[in-house]
């Protein structure tokens, strides 16, 4: 008996691999259409509402966004967003701002926001935020340029300039809160609901 009993698949409004995999590898068909937004807008719109108010309406905007053009189909948005004290961090631009990043990031405890939206012809069917919390050794300065270069493109792939399934496991020296979470897809809440919904086995 397959685990995902809709008869056609989840479609994730989102480019992200690591959450690809996170409902692959869960037994989820699965559809990958990137939801056509202005991320920097949404974010703009979030204002100084705070990090995980950023996150909700960026994981929201991507849902009804694929949901409008994909009648019947049911459509999951996700984001997340980082933050270190009231300061929010977006994906860096290049290696120097990488590098910055983790800077600010080292030595300190960071959070990660993450929420996800699930929406039908536009409707909004489920929706869950969770937060992570992160701490950084205070690495070396020679340490942070090896990362750079083992990390390569990846670190300019995620906020914060890492990824911690990755290299980036070796950034911190303690960890708080749900592993799903951390890679910016709180798995287990959606499958609750959708076993209840009669999407998943059960």
């Amino acid at each position: 008996m397959p685990l995902w009993l809709d008869s056609r698949p989840l479609v994730l409004a989102s480019k992200s691999e690591a959450r690809a995999k996170i409902l692959s590898g869960a037994g989820f068909g699965l559809e990958i259409r990137p939801a056509p937004i202005d991320e920097r807008a949404v974010e703009t719109e979030a204002g100084a509402t705070g990090a995980m108010a950023a996150a909700r309406l960026l994981a929201r905007a991507k849902a009804q966004s694929v949901s409008a053009a994909m009648p019947g189909r049911l459509v999951l948005g996700a984001d997340q967003t980082l933050a270190l004290g009231a300061t929010r961090f977006s994906k860096p631009a290049g290696r120097a701002e990488a590098r910055e990043q983790l800077r600010a990031l080292r030595g300190q405890t960071h959070a990660l926001h993450s929420a996800l939206a699930l929406c039908r012809d536009g409707a909004m069917l489920f929706a869950h935020e969770a937060t992570a919390q992160l701490t950084m050794r205070a690495f070396s300065d020679r340490f942070l340029e090896d990362y750079l270069d083992m990390a390569g493109d990846a670190a300019m792939t995620s906020v914060g300039a890492y990824q911690i399934e990755g290299p980036g496991t070796h950034l911190f020296e303690r960890i708080e809160g749900d592993y799903f979470t951390i890679l910016g897809l709180p798995l287990l809440p959606l499958l609750d609901f959708l076993r209840q919904a009669g999407f998943v086995a059960r």
